[in-house]
């Protein structure tokens, strides 16, 4: 860990503008070992967030911090090193159609600089056991529903055996029961593993379960950085809808 970055993922008064400002004056961090949820309505500057987080995009000020590093002005060289400490699961899963699943998981196990061809079956087996999908080693994604995509996808993150793990809205376009079961899979994985975290999405039942703190985004605005409980009770009046229209949908 670095004294001058204690933190393993930092955002300094990040900037970011397209046609419109996405990102004003972000500020966050998240410690070694945490989940962090980063909440909000749809356009406010999540999934950019994670995509800076991954180096896909530079701020156009402030500093990005990632793995204890400030990654802001490095090359992709420099990058790919960082992105073998942090993956990210994507909200299409980004599968291989062409492989299996057990093959998807394997071209993520090759990146590996500790890869032994003897165990692979083991290692892979182990991963789909981890995520509840060992009987769909030899399906192809398009045999597979949204959510055990997702599933897939995350066992294919912790085949590169990483530091940190980023979810870009893992439960969205899923049945209840999917959700539930991927919320109880990051849920046991957070347990089990203690990898840092990051969490976007719109699900509020999966942050209340998953996250130790929350980010808040509003007009690209971050309008709250705390604790759950802290956020139930947060004055601010955007904050105090969102939640209300939680609840109506929950009735």
């Amino acid at each position: 860990m670095s004294e001058l970055y204690p933190h393993y993922i930092e955002f300094r008064h990040v900037y970011k503008t397209f046609d419109a400002p996405v990102l004003v004056d972000v500020s966050f961090h998240v410690k070694p070992g945490e989940t962090v949820a980063i909440i909000g309505r749809s356009g406010v500057g999540k999934s950019v967030t994670l995509a800076h987080i991954m180096g896909f995009l530079k701020p156009d000020r402030g500093r990005v911090i990632v793995a204890h590093e400030d990654i802001t002005d490095y090359g992709e060289a420099e990058l790919r090193r960082i992105r073998k400490k942090v993956t990210m699961v994507f909200q299409s899963g980004a599968l291989f159609d062409s492989l299996t699943v057990a093959e998807n998981i394997l071209f993520s196990l090759e990146l590996r600089d500790d890869y032994n061809q003897a165990n692979k079956d083991d290692v892979v087996d182990g991963l789909l056991r981890m995520v509840d999908l060992l009987e769909y080693r030899e399906a192809y994604p398009s045999d597979l529903s949204t959510g055990y995509k997702r599933a897939v996808a995350i066992a294919r993150a912790l085949a590169a055996e990483p530091q940190c793990i980023l979810y870009d809205e893992p439960t969205t376009m899923v049945d209840p029961i999917m959700s539930d079961h991927l919320t109880n899979l990051m849920l046991r994985l957070k347990q089990q593993l203690r990898l840092t975290s990051v969490v976007v999405t719109h699900d509020l039942d999966l942050m209340r379960r998953l996250a130790d703190r929350v980010v808040v985004l509003h007009e690209g605005q971050v309008i709250y950085f705390g604790s759950v409980s802290g956020l139930e009770n947060a004055a601010h009046p955007h904050i105090r809808e969102f939640l209300a229209l939680d609840r109506v949908q929950l009735i």
